[in-house]
């Protein structure tokens, strides 16, 4: 069984025992989240709309983590100007402990 699973304006398909990587979520290690479900999969599909009643995914957090620095650099020839920005996006790893539905 699977399900697809809505966080941080993005949508993901996940099973049991699966470690993900998912945009910044504000918990601690080790902490229990629980995901709105969007569809269940497996022989009978439930497709909710939006949101399937009665199902959820629950999830411990793994860690908390950071992405690898980009650099956006702009350069304008013959003008002397130039800029340099690094970033790094904050990630927070899950692993998928159960997916219940109705």
């Amino acid at each position: 069984m699977f399900a697809v699973i809505k966080t941080g304006g993005k949508q993901y398909r996940v099973v049991a025992n699966e470690v993900i990587t998912l945009g910044k979520i504000e918990a601690e290690d080790g902490a229990t989240v629980t995901f709105p479900v969007l569809m269940l999969g497996g022989d009978a599909p439930k497709v909710g709309a939006p949101l399937v009643e009665g199902a959820s995914v629950t999830a411990e957090v793994v860690k908390q983590t950071r992405g690898d620095k980009v650099i956006a650099f702009k350069k304008r020839r013959r003008q002397n100007s130039r800029r340099k920005i690094g970033h790094r996006q904050d990630f927070t790893v899950v692993r998928i402990t159960a997916i219940t539905g109705a």
